[in-house]
């Protein structure tokens, strides 16, 4: 994340016309990337300005801009957290009212109450002080935000499904909790992947447990790569030989270090190792054959409209 974040002075509250009641007053000034933001929102919860910038806009100074509108017309909201180690974060947006009540209509559900709105919302700074917490969901979010941006300037790539814990949890396996899935595509390949974000501070013998539950969906016919996306290079390595050890029992493992990562590409790029293998691959070279749905917890190849991207139409490209 970008520390130019942490010093912009917070948008000004209180100032402009009242938030609108309800969607048909505005939807005259809503963009198609205005609905996309609500829709990444509602699957992720929050985002901070610069992976909005990332993936939406080629201009940071566009980017606040246009948040700052949408929150002034009640669609957006934030918050600035403060952590408890690391102090004031970036801003983070989440969903304000009538972003809120979009992304309900459009799925076919009731939209939600003003109670739950504000429960909802005074949650996210509140759990924004449990102490790793809210960094783990943001390095978990910038996994798959790395991903999209890489897409924005590579032709061929392109992220074509990222499932938040909450989804992957809820319709593929209740006893295994990944923090996060997706499906890449590099030109005809397409892997699925499970994703495994690392702060750093378990032990091996508690990340190696965790492959207890994809046994499971091993046994069902998803057999993607689990990916384990460490902070250090020295982490991945004592991860791989720990792993080379005992096992992986039949689920397929590759590990990559964000610090190499950095500077090869990030995680799209060639920094995936195979655990029993030496060679680094890229993201869409891993096994990770999509396969047919195979009962009901299988989900298959990704619908075009599981595309974060969808509504911008067959391009993905964000406006300037």
């Amino acid at each position: 994340m970008g520390q130019g974040s942490r010093r912009r002075p917070l948008p000004p509250a209180g100032r402009g016309p009242r938030p609108a009641l309800d969607l048909a007053a505005i939807a005259g000034r809503l963009r198609p990337r205005d609905y996309v933001l609500a829709h990444l929102l509602a699957e992720h919860h929050h985002l901070t300005t610069d992976q909005i910038t990332a993936v939406l806009f080629r201009s940071p100074r566009t980017c606040r801009n246009r948040l700052d509108v949408l929150r002034r017309l009640g669609f957006l909201d934030w918050f600035a957290p403060v952590h408890p180690v690391h102090g004031r974060l970036p801003l983070h947006w989440v969903p304000g009212p009538l972003s809120a009540r979009y992304v309900a209509l459009y799925r076919g559900q009731p939209p939600p109450s003003a109670r739950v709105l504000r429960d909802e919302r005074d949650a996210r700074p509140a759990a924004a002080t449990r102490l790793g917490h809210l960094l783990h969901t943001d390095g978990v979010n910038q996994f798959f935000i790395d991903l999209l941006a890489h897409a924005r300037h590579h032709g061929g790539t392109r992220l074509l499904r990222w499932w938040s814990a909450a989804r992957t949890f809820a319709t593929v396996n209740h006893n295994t909790r990944p923090d996060g899935h997706g499906v890449w595509q590099d030109g005809a390949r397409q892997v699925g992947f499970f994703l495994e974000h690392d702060t750093g501070t378990e032990s091996h013998t508690r990340r190696s447990g965790k492959l207890a539950g994809y046994r499971v969906l091993v046994r069902r016919g998803i057999d993607w790569p689990v990916l384990f996306w460490l902070p250090s290079s020295t982490v991945e390595t004592h991860l791989q030989q720990h792993l080379a050890l005992g096992g992986t029992s039949g689920v397929l493992v590759a590990t990559a270090a964000r610090d190499y990562a950095r500077e090869h590409g990030g995680p799209a790029g060639p920094v995936w190792t195979v655990v029993g293998r030496d060679q680094r691959q890229p993201l869409a070279e891993l096994p990770g054959a999509l396969g047919e749905p195979g009962g009901a917890y299988h989900p298959g190849p990704p619908q075009p409209q599981e595309d974060p991207l969808y509504l911008l139409g067959a391009t993905g490209s964000a406006p300037a």
